[in-house]
């Protein structure tokens, strides 16, 4: 455990969050445990549990760390190829590791209402600061309007998709269906949302 008694705070933290994260990519839930994370953070399970109480909200403070690296939003140079970058990596990931460590986590944490908060709020707010950055990028090209910027504006793409996987049971949706979503939907309520006269 070199180290452990060098890192105090925030950088122990993150060592932790890392820590249980890879465990989550490599093992998923069911093979987290306190033992493994501190044995790969390099530090001892009295640490963890002072930061987190038990292995469900150490599994969902590292899937929350997990999830806003998928959220990045791509720079392509274009709205609509970063609207379809977006949602194609968010797709795909349902079907992914990730995505069953999500479901795991779901299940475990059903009885507990803070912890269900939190792990809902990383995917019901759609990653609404990534598309809002996402679409700031387009305005300062000229592509969009302002008023796009606004969440439920911004949001409108992933929350299609969302209803996709809840109204027909799908762990992914076709590629089709996405061009769908951004090209008869998304880019032209932006288009709509344009001062009078087209005006930016």
């Amino acid at each position: 455990m070199e180290g452990a008694t060098r890192r105090r705070g925030a950088a122990l933290e993150q060592a932790i969050l890392r820590a249980a994260a890879d465990e989550l990519t490599e093992s998923g839930y069911a093979g987290l445990t306190m033992d493994r994370v501190a044995r790969r953070a390099g530090t001892n399970k009295n640490a963890i549990y002072r930061r987190w109480p038990n292995r469900a909200s150490l599994g969902v403070a590292a899937y929350r760390q997990l999830a806003e690296v998928e959220l990045r939003p791509p720079d392509t140079g274009a709205l609509r190829t970063d609207v379809l970058t977006m949602l194609r990596r968010i797709n795909s990931d349902q079907s992914s590791p990730r995505g069953d460590v999500l479901r795991g986590l779901l299940a475990a944490v059903n009885d507990e209402p803070e912890l269900m908060a939190q792990l809902q709020s990383q995917f019901t707010d759609g990653g609404a600061g990534a598309w809002l950055t996402l679409l700031g990028r387009a305005v300062a090209r000229g592509e969009t309007s302002p008023e796009a910027l606004h969440p439920r504006v911004a949001t409108v793409a992933m929350a299609l998709l969302r209803n996709e996987y809840m109204t027909r049971g799908l762990a992914t949706v076709p590629d089709t269906t996405i061009v769908e979503i951004v090209d008869e939907v998304f880019l032209p309520l932006l288009k709509g949302r344009e001062r009078p006269g087209g005006s930016r």
